[in-house]
């Protein structure tokens, strides 16, 4: 029996961390990934390319929002944060470093590693006469019928330039056909044409040579302006709040509001100038001023504009020892020889851990599902599934048979609308009955309901699962699912889609816990049940694994806990505004974080429970908005011989990780010193569970 901890100290300075600083802290454990030797040379140019996305996504959202936030006067909604300009400065003190390092990462290290693996991207001075021949040949044949340069006068003001597209800015001088005399125009790239070009080995027959588009623009823009000067071309890309604006309170239908407010995103307020090194000072100005942005918002660059674009170059290079070994995910023994997924199910629960194991089972049930003609009914929510799914097209299939299908589709989904509105409309046509969720609040649960008649009663089929029902992605995070014929949860998640489909008051589970109705109060009941047994004297203990870790009255039951004696672990991926380890406030609490090959991305809760080890897979993270203003489950994992492969590969494995990373008091990350032969926890569970043939 273990002595609690009880303590007078009274923690006085900040609770929490700005969310914005624990974004740009988590993408410096991304550069990190990029700069470690160990990692795959072609790996760690994806890895700068992640950090070039997860930064435009920061800077379209949350940036976007502070900025309105200071030029609207608005502060955060608690008086112990920050003021938003302070947390603004910040941000773009320590956004400007991560960038510069970035670059110089780029061009001292992994530019001239590829160079020596024979791999080279090409500047202007570096073509010989047949490369420079060829490249112009693709100019006038593949780009000049695309592009529309603009030359700025009276008749013709600054341009439209989209979010994050590449655009060009052009200095000449001398007059054109019609006697004017524009010193400055516009070219902006069409995003169809490809930003990495290879060049074919008749020109390049030494290795793997490409050029960026920018490089072919510079070099051939001249011809766009025949008898002008080109004085010097500069690349530029600007980014935008990309948040959509939908009046909830005034809409009457969501699908025509949101068809109406996507095209809007790409023109939206400008939060960010990047323009690549050796751009003229009054060219600077001059863009800034064009985009109401202040010297605060530009971003020299000493490369690519976008280095996003460079993300399909690992796949364009088939060169296996430059990346991460491949594997082949095992399947669930139970599912190895059983063709019939509804027998073996029926035998037991089956557990997937993704992407060690494969998501096909996932997809073969849903397609035995829709062709079996004793299946009457599929259920199903659809956050993110791709513009290619083929889930989709199974539940298509079903609706064509007759069966009645039933799709919740959040049409909110960042990023994805398009394509969700895509299906939702290829559904519709087929018969299927389309949701689109409730509005104020996110669907995001991972529910499939198979409902079917075996001899004289109807059975209810469930796979529940903590990641989107994608099979790209599947591949690339982590994450739990859990096939089951478990007739009480049968029956939780039929009703909880009787609350996203139709009315009617909110009740409790069964077993699940239900966001926004019991999921934050069953937490918090389950952090605070620790807390009074370690006060007793009793052994207790939380793990929680999840992406973000900001909700505030949670993190106030984690920090009275960790007063109360109970040892709390937690692997938080993301951003996290909790503060580990201060004295006299959560001095038994430690935040590790794994980055690694994979997209961490499971939310698995463990409380101790006086032995009783209770333990959740969850599609929620510990926000405000997952708590509050979303539709989330929690799923109880009652199966001992699944509940301890849980907590085995889910959380010990994470917090026996030698190359994790220890977040500080303050804020930051120190990494775990690494030792020779130290594997991280996603190289064991490959190991584990999907072992190289």
């Amino acid at each position: 029996m273990s002595t609690p901890v009880r303590t007078a100290i009274k923690f006085s300075g900040p609770r929490f961390l700005a969310r914005e600083l624990g974004i740009l802290a988590f993408n410096q454990r991304v550069l990190a990934q990029a700069a470690d030797r160990r990692v795959p040379l072609l790996e760690r140019l994806r890895f700068l390319c992640i950090l070039s996305s997860n930064l435009d996504e920061f800077f379209e959202i949350r940036v976007a929002e502070l900025m309105e936030r200071v030029q609207m006067g608005w502060d955060f909604e608690h008086a112990d944060e920050a003021k938003p300009e302070q947390v603004l400065r910040e941000v773009s003190e320590q956004s400007h470093l991560l960038v510069a390092e970035q670059y110089r990462l780029l061009n001292d290290e992994i530019f001239p590693a590829l160079s020596r693996e024979g791999i080279e991207f090409l500047a202007e001075k570096d073509w010989n006469p047949g490369q420079r021949a060829w490249l112009l040949d693709y100019f006038r044949r593949e780009m000049v019928p695309l592009l529309t340069p603009i030359g700025l006068d009276p008749s013709h003001p600054f341009p439209q330039v989209l979010n994050k597209s590449l655009n060009l800015a052009i200095q000449l001088e001398g007059r054109d056909a019609f006697g004017r005399n524009s010193d400055t125009a516009i070219v902006q790239a069409p995003r169809l044409l490809p930003r990495v070009i290879q060049l074919p080995a008749r020109v390049a027959p030494d290795g793997l040579r490409f050029v960026l588009l920018t490089s072919v623009l510079q070099a051939f823009v001249g011809a766009l302006f025949e008898g002008m000067n080109i004085i010097g071309s500069y690349p530029f890309r600007v980014t935008r709040n990309s948040d959509l604006f939908l009046d909830e309170e005034e809409i009457t239908d969501l699908r025509s509001a949101l068809q109406g407010e996507l095209p809007q995103r790409h023109y939206g307020d400008s939060v960010r100038l990047e323009i690549a090194a050796g751009c003229p000072r009054e060219m600077e100005q001059f863009l800034l001023q064009q985009f109401e942005l202040t010297e605060a918002d530009l971003y020299r660059v000493d490369g690519p504009v976008n280095l996003v674009r460079l993300m399909q170059v690992p796949d364009m290079v088939d060169r296996p020892q430059l990346k991460y070994p491949p594997f082949q995910p095992s399947v669930p023994k139970a599912l190895e020889k059983a063709p019939d997924m509804f027998a073996a199910i029926r035998k037991g629960e089956i557990l997937f851990h993704h992407p060690y194991q494969s998501f096909t089972p996932v997809i073969d049930f849903l397609d035995q599902a829709a062709s079996d003609p004793d299946v009457v009914a599929i259920k199903q929510t659809v956050y993110r599934t791709g513009t290619d799914s083929v889930l989709m097209k199974y539940l298509i299939d079903a609706a064509k048979r007759g069966k009645e299908v039933t799709v919740v589709v959040e049409l909110l989904a960042r990023f994805d609308e398009e394509a969700n509105l895509t299906w939702a409309s290829k559904l519709e046509e087929v018969g299927a009955h389309v949701v689109y969720g409730v509005v104020g609040y996110k669907t995001h649960a991972k529910m499939l309901l198979v409902v079917r008649r075996e001899g004289k009663r109807l059975k209810r089929y469930v796979h529940m699962s903590t990641g989107n029902y994608h099979p790209r992605t599947a591949m690339l995070y982590t994450d739990f699912g859990l096939l089951t014929s478990d007739e009480g949860l049968g029956e939780d998640v039929n009703d909880a889609f009787k609350q996203l489909t139709g009315l009617g008051r909110a009740h409790n589970l069964h077993h699940l816990l239900l966001a926004p109705f019991t999921l934050h109060d069953g937490l918090l009941a389950a952090v605070r049940r620790e807390s009074r047994h370690a006060k007793q004297g009793k052994r207790a203990h939380i793990i929680a694994k999840m992406n973000s870790l900001v909700e505030r009255r949670l993190i106030e039951a984690l920090y009275a806990a960790s007063r109360a004696g109970v040892k709390i672990e937690l692997i938080v991926r993301g951003m996290c505004t909790l503060r580990p380890g201060v004295p006299g406030l959560s001095e038994n609490i430690r935040v590790t974080s794994v980055i690694g090959r994979f997209l961490e991305h499971s939310r698995i809760f463990y409380f101790h429970d006086d032995g009783r080890e209770q333990v959740m897979i969850s599609s929620a993270d510990w926000m405000e908005r997952n708590m509050f203003r979303r539709i989330e489950a929690s799923l109880p994992i009652r199966d001992p011989r699944l509940k301890e492969r849980i907590i085995k590969e889910g959380l010990r494995t994470y917090l026996a990780d030698t190359t994790a990373w220890l977040m500080q008091a303050d804020g930051s990350y120190r990494r775990k010193p690494v030792r020779a032969g130290a594997r991280c926890a996603q190289d064991k569970l490959l190991a584990l569970l999907a072992p190289a043939k």
